[in-house]
């Protein structure tokens, strides 16, 4: 049946009716009839929430589109919505995460939400390498002929020290990306997928899943932008960095650019270019490999490399009250109150030696894109930690696959040394034997991270303890074993839960729950573990897992009006969360845009893991229950 429905007058009474909450969505909390009738010559009746906020969703978007008229299908209310979901993502989502660093999209990319204290000088800004100065140019002229922007442009120094990126706390700003130039001579930025919601920039490890996503969902111009990015990050930045915001200057993500060249690398037409452009992608990487993550202060005496962040204190991007817990014994002692002695603190006004110890450590975790678990508080830079190093493997391991299938057998660099498959395999070799060695425990059937200066593995379970699956890097008898011991403990009704509730141990006001423990279950986990699982045949495990993640997600999505979070609590298969950030991607009017980056691509990715059978199931609602039980 075709509806044909006045815009405005149709969406002031539907909120008026069915939005009783007044959060402009319509979910499974509102108190409304749930049965709504839209008027004409043959009325029709629109019943239940989800049907109800997939209205409201399609007006939404007529309203955006200045139309006063709505001609709809009534099916596309009653849309499966599974089908719906991965459709948003496809068609909408993507384009609404989209972003460019340039003088179209400063206006939306120079909002930064992020950091403790109204007092930060907000105004647009942008900073510059000092190796780039075709962006010093570009930027320049950008702030002459748009005064409107308000765009303050700074040149950054050649050598970019922890010092000088603590006098760039007070004033924060966007850091420039590749810029192209269009067949029309013009200059412009790359686009760029964000996470979504307060993360307003190009992210590190988030863009590796987002890249997956957009490759099966055939955007692999954009996919291949943000590898492109990364190059250009390490070239003038010294690293991939955590996000391209200033205060982020001093610190890495986990290290994904090789996996994520090679799977743009499949999606590109065979030939001279396309090979050409691996090279460039595998040439950085070593660069990287070998500056950042195998040189110090990250190689460590075990010859395994540990995550560590060269800033110096408070992590400025934080929302005020993060570090309430950790500051309050420091602010009663000094006689003050709580905000302004953190303010002190951030400016470093009050310097405390223990705070900066722990703030080593703070920053360390950051990297490790894992921010906040008790897996790494207060520790982090001192493990040798499984994920990073069966990241580091992988780079290994690709680039001797890309020396031996596409460069001949040789990769000679810049500077004139020749690399062979034999001597990265080797390297490979080395790695893997000290991580067996250092963090593999046989008798509980886990990778454990190695604490370097204790000289003893942590014993925290943690679901970066598949890694090695994903990796390759795990024998088959640990495999079997990761299948056998360490997947019974992290398995919840969702998907796979972050820690194990032992591990993460009590919680209480002076020790808050972290989002990167239990009960709480995250994209880039579920992704790698499905794969590594299916690397090593355990195809059911992998399957149940892919189910359980996208039964919450649909359900979740189909009574909260298409939220798509940033995470879950995976144990009440619920996105209604409020820990440390709350839930990026749940606060929105009327419908969401744009979803979130990772969680997109968990769900694109994790349909093709579906067989037939639960396709189907998925699609007609089937509890997770009555199919694994």
């Amino acid at each position: 049946m075709r509806l044909h429905l006045p815009v405005e007058d149709t969406f002031r009474r539907l909120l008026a009716q069915e939005d009783t909450d007044g959060d402009r969505q319509i979910t499974v909390k509102d108190t409304g009839p749930k049965r709504f009738v839209i008027e004409g010559e043959t009325p029709y009746v629109v019943e239940g929430t989800y049907a109800l906020s997939n209205l409201l969703q399609e007006l939404a978007l007529a309203r955006e589109a200045g139309r006063a008229t709505l001609a709809l299908d009534a099916e596309r209310l009653h849309e499966n919505p599974v089908h719906r979901i991965s459709r948003m993502i496809r068609e909408l989502f993507w384009d609404g995460l989209t972003r460019t660093v340039d003088a179209e999209g400063l206006a939306r990319t120079a909002i930064d939400t992020k950091g403790e204290g109204a007092d930060l000088d907000r105004r647009a800004r942008v900073y510059v390498p000092a190796t780039d100065p075709v962006a010093q140019d570009y930027f320049a002229g950008v702030a002459r002929e748009r005064p409107g922007l308000g765009l303050e442009v700074i040149t950054l120094p050649e050598q970019i020290t922890p010092e000088y990126v603590l006098g760039l706390n007070e004033r924060p700003g966007i850091l420039s990306l590749k810029l192209v130039r269009g067949d029309d001579g013009r200059l412009r930025g790359l686009p760029f997928v964000v996470p979504g919601g307060r993360f307003n920039e190009l992210y590190g490890w988030d863009s590796y899943f987002e890249a997956l996503g957009l490759l099966h969902d055939g955007r692999v111009d954009l996919a291949q932008a943000m590898v492109e990015h990364f190059l250009y990050e390490i070239t003038h930045y010294g690293q991939i960095l955590n996000a391209n915001r200033s205060y982020y200057l001093t610190r890495s993500q986990p290290p994904f650019l090789t996996a994520m060249g090679w799977a743009v690398y499949e999606h590109l037409p065979a030939g001279p270019a396309r090979d050409a452009w691996l090279r460039d992608v595998m040439t950085t990487a070593l660069r990287e490999y070998e500056t950042v993550w195998t040189a110090p202060p990250k190689l460590t005496e075990t010859g395994l490399s540990r995550y560590y962040g060269r800033g110096i204190g408070m992590p400025p991007e934080t929302e005020e009250g993060h570090f309430d817990a950790v500051l309050r014994p420091y602010a009663e002692a000094a006689g003050m109150e709580l905000r302004a002695f953190a303010r002190a603190v951030r400016r470093r006004e009050i310097v405390v030696p223990e705070l900066d110890a722990y703030f080593v450590h703070d920053r360390a975790l950051r990297e490790s894109g894992h921010d906040n678990s008790y897996r790494l508080e207060g520790r982090a830079a001192h493990l040798c930690t499984v994920d990073l190093n069966a990241l580091l493997y992988r780079y290994e391991v690709d680039l001797a696959r890309a020396i031996e299938e596409v460069f001949g057998g040789r990769l000679v660099t810049p500077d004139g040394r020749t690399h062979t498959p034999d001597a990265w395999r080797a390297r490979a070799a080395e790695r893997r034997e000290r991580l067996n060695a250092l963090c593999w425990d046989a008798g509980r059937g886990f990778f454990f991270d190695y604490d370097f200066v204790e000289g003893r593995q942590t014993g925290f379970e943690s679901a970066t303890t598949f890694y090695p699956l994903w990796a390759g890097l795990a024998s088959e008898t640990q495999a079997e074993a990761l299948v056998a011991r360490a997947l019974p403990l992290l398995e919840a009704p969702g998907g796979l839960v972050s820690t194990t509730e032992a591990s993460r141990g009590p919680v209480s006001d002076e020790r808050p729950q972290r989002q990167w423990d239990y009960p709480f279950g995250w994209p880039p986990h579920q992704i790698l573990a499905w794969h590594g699982l299916l690397r090593y045949g355990y195809a059911d495990e992998a399957r149940r897992l892919a189910y359980r993640w996208l039964h919450m997600i649909t359900r979740n999505a189909a009574d909260y009006n298409g939220t798509i979070p940033e995470k879950y609590d995976v144990v009440r298969r619920t996105h209604d969360v409020f820990v440390e950030y709350g839930n990026v991607g749940t606060e929105f009017d009327y419908i969401t845009r744009e979803g979130f980056g990772w969680m997109n691509a968990s769900y694109q990715l994790g349909l093709d893991l579906l067989t037939p059978r639960l396709r189907e199931a998925l699609e007609a609602g089937t509890p997770v229950e009555h199919l694994f039980g």
